[in-house]
């Protein structure tokens, strides 16, 4: 586990990440999808960033997946995503060291516009490591760990229940097509649980043990459910309980609880 709670001296949550700590192994992964993704957009890209395990220097060969955000000059539309995707799905097939690549699209006005402040505008300035562009981390504010920041960022679980209800019965029966979902909704129980906390503990953290321990020392009660989901998030199974427990039991009494301490996300224009 790590010791430093990810604050600067001023107590601003400071920026996870950067070029220097990409694994050797997966230098030449990164190196070819930012020259593809410049390729693909060319002067309609504003920047481009990394984000995940791999700028922080966790990532695992073969098991970590490479995780883009790619900003455009204008609002994205449904031919450059399936460009992205079919990219994406390229680099992923040419790269044994990663387990999928993953290309997020925004725009440049999303990015800084009022609403997404202190969710997409933090994420950009505290968990991206710049690669390509003009760093828009430069246009927003600096964050602390407090209230405003964990109900922007995920004080919308109880919107997402249902979404996830629809996405378990639709998945097929075999465990290997449900372990993606184990792995998606752990990793977002675990971060939800953590913010939950984030104010008291007053820090940042994205490593997903740290968090569930930090979450435990304030609802020790649910430790137990943190932690393994926290587990369940590296190192998935496709046991159909483990989402019906997700859904009927640990995620409505987060978002429950979430809401009583933070309040809810505040609407976006296009939900």
């Amino acid at each position: 586990m790590t010791t430093s709670r990810g604050l600067d001296s001023l107590g601003f949550i400071e920026r996870e990440g950067s070029l220097g700590q990409v694994p050797p192994a997966f230098r030449p992964v990164v190196a070819t999808a930012r020259d593809r993704v410049l390729d693909l957009f060319g002067a309609r890209l504003d920047s481009a960033y990394l984000y995940g395990s791999i700028p922080r220097g966790t990532a695992r060969v073969g098991r970590s997946d490479l995780d883009l955000l790619a900003v455009l000059r204008e609002e994205p539309g449904v031919a450059d995503r399936e460009g992205a995707r079919t990219l994406g799905e390229a680099v992923d097939k040419e790269f044994g060291q990663v387990d999928g690549v993953g290309i997020l699209l925004v725009s440049r006005a999303q990015v800084l516009s009022e609403p997404e402040r202190y969710d997409l505008g933090w994420f950009v300035a505290c968990l991206c490591t710049p690669l390509l562009g003009e760093d828009l981390a430069e246009y927003l504010p600096r964050y602390r760990p407090d209230s405003q920041l964990a109900r922007e960022t995920n004080g919308d679980l109880a919107l997402l229940l249902p979404r996830w209800r629809e996405r378990i019965a639709a998945a097929d029966s075999a465990d290997e097509a449900r372990r993606p979902l184990v792995r998606f909704m752990s990793r977002r129980l675990v971060r939800t649980g953590f913010t939950l906390v984030m104010p008291r503990w007053n820090g940042w953290t994205s490593d997903l043990a740290d968090m569930a321990e930090a979450f435990a020392a304030y609802y020790p009660a649910r430790g137990e459910q943190m932690r393994a989901a926290a587990v369940l998030g590296r190192e998935p199974t496709g046991d159909p309980d483990i989402l019906t427990s997700y859904v009927d039991d640990l995620g409505p009494w987060l978002a429950e609880e979430y809401a009583r301490v933070h309040g809810v996300k505040a609407p976006r224009p296009n939900p």
